[in-house]
């Protein structure tokens, strides 16, 4: 997947510029702060009509951090009151119980996730008295279910990691970032190899199903040779998936990312070595591309989805429960049930009064329109199975893909003379290349770009 040796500095100038992740098409600066909770509300109860019942994803948002990393582009509180926590907690199960009041028993949770914030900052106590919520709410299949929790190893006790195992998780996502302390010092993340291969073998042990790493490329005083080393320690402790993301240095978004000076970031043609590196070297330990910074080992249920083109993109990353509907609970919270998006509030004490007034803490949404549908399908073909059947892509809408994208069809020969694509009368496949640039490749396919707010609103896509 990664044979590419090398690229010229000008076609790395000409399409490294901001750009969508594309975990929502259209993305979120289209959605609407007039789309109300009896709009979200709406869109649940049609949901709810649908025969055979469709399956639920849960997520839910722990804001809280002890300490703040400076990469961090999340939506958090930093805090070591463990009460806040427990406070915390209380509101969220309200919320729970009003959505679970929504949602008629037979619609199975098959996806359940908690997200940060750093969830493993929870008490076991605090998590049994949140897993009591959910289950009381919500009917969870912990047979065939994904159950899972981001953790920090800096934090995640033996106690800690046995009690949500007792609870049903089964999956375990954990941020590393980088191993070189320079680079950890840059950031204000602290967290020894030693550390987390303790932790890692602790889930291990507990015999977690999965477990997924996170890492970062672009961070400052990153090099490829650091990166390597720390890309070997990695592949020794052997994830059965690994996340390896590239740093949105977003300042006029996240004002803490000014605690990281711009003159410290590697240069663009450093990042696409670090890029060329992972590949390589993570494809030559045995995992596959799954794209979007994604790798899976072969037996893994996300390569399985690739290889039968059932794979799917949402808000927690790719994932095998394309069927699903995501409703997401806490503050910032995203749901996306059907045709529509909804967002929860960004502010802890407005989400905790919508909560206790017995209201959903809905802040703003949107609902799709058909081209919408249309294009969010394209894109997402593009971004899981790294190709569009030209042929059969819009069957499900009764249209045809030449005719109704004619004019991203021109515009993508553009990419196919820079070896981005290959286009042939029946599909149209990203090269190696061009899955390092496939959010550029997904670009032609949004109709939003030039509509959006002036000013930088996305990263940039290398």
């Amino acid at each position: 997947m990664f044979g590419v040796q090398d690229i010229s500095p000008d076609l790395l100038k000409k399409y490294d510029r901001p750009g969508p992740r594309y975990t929502s098409y259209p993305t979120a600066p289209v959605w609407k702060t007039d789309f109300t909770a009896e709009n979200y509300r709406d869109a649940i109860e049609r949901a709810n009509r649908s025969t055979p019942a469709k399956p639920l994803s849960l997520y839910f948002h722990i804001p809280f951090c002890e300490e703040l990393c400076y990469f961090c582009g999340c939506s958090t509180i930093i805090s070591r009151d463990k009460a806040k926590s427990a406070d915390y907690i209380e509101i969220l199960g309200q919320e729970i119980a009003f959505l679970g009041s929504l949602v008629p028993r037979e619609r199975r949770v098959v996806q359940l996730h908690l997200g940060g914030g750093t969830p493993s900052n929870l008490t076991p106590v605090q998590n049994r008295i949140f897993f009591n919520h959910v289950n009381r709410a919500f009917s969870v299949d912990y047979q065939k279910g994904e159950i899972s929790i981001e953790i920090d190893p800096r934090h995640a006790t033996d106690e800690y990691l046995e009690s949500i195992r007792s609870l049903g998780v089964n999956r375990i996502s954990m941020g590393v970032q980088d191993f070189d302390p320079v680079v950890q010092k840059a950031v204000n993340r602290i967290q020894t190899y030693g550390m987390t291969r303790k932790v890692f073998e602790k889930c291990r042990e507990l015999g977690f199903h999965s477990i997924n790493i996170d890492l970062i490329y672009g961070l400052p005083f990153q090099t490829v040779e650091g990166f390597g080393k720390t890309l070997d320690q990695v592949v020794e402790l052997s994830p059965d998936r690994l996340a390896v993301f590239n740093y949105a240095h977003v300042p006029w978004l996240k004002k803490h990312m000014v605690l990281i000076r711009e003159g410290d970031l590697p240069k663009p043609e450093t990042k696409f070595d670090l890029m060329m590196l992972i590949g390589e070297r993570l494809t030559g330990a045995g995992y596959v591309y799954i794209g979007m910074d994604h790798f899976a080992k072969p037996q893994d249920e996300l390569t399985l989805a690739q290889k039968n083109k059932t794979l799917y993109r949402n808000f927690q990353g790719y994932t095998t429960k394309a069927q699903a509907d995501l409703i997401g609970m806490g503050v910032t919270a995203i749901s996306m049930v059907g045709d529509v998006y909804a967002q929860n509030v960004k502010s802890l004490a407005d989400y905790q009064t919508r909560v206790s007034e017995g209201r959903l803490p809905t802040h703003r949404g949107y609902r799709l329109s058909k081209d919408d549908i249309l294009r969010r399908s394209i894109i997402t073909r593009i971004m899981c199975d790294l190709e569009i059947d030209r042929r059969h892509a819009l069957d499900p809408y009764g249209e045809e893909f030449d005719r109704y994208f004619a004019s991203e069809v021109k515009e993508l020969e553009a990419f196919a003379s820079d070896g981005l694509i290959e286009i042939t009368p029946d599909v149209i496949t990203l090269t190696p290349l061009g899955r390092v640039f496939m959010r550029n490749i997904a670009m032609v396919f949004d109709q939003y770009l030039k509509a959006v707010p002036r000013g930088p609103l996305f990263s940039r896509t290398l």
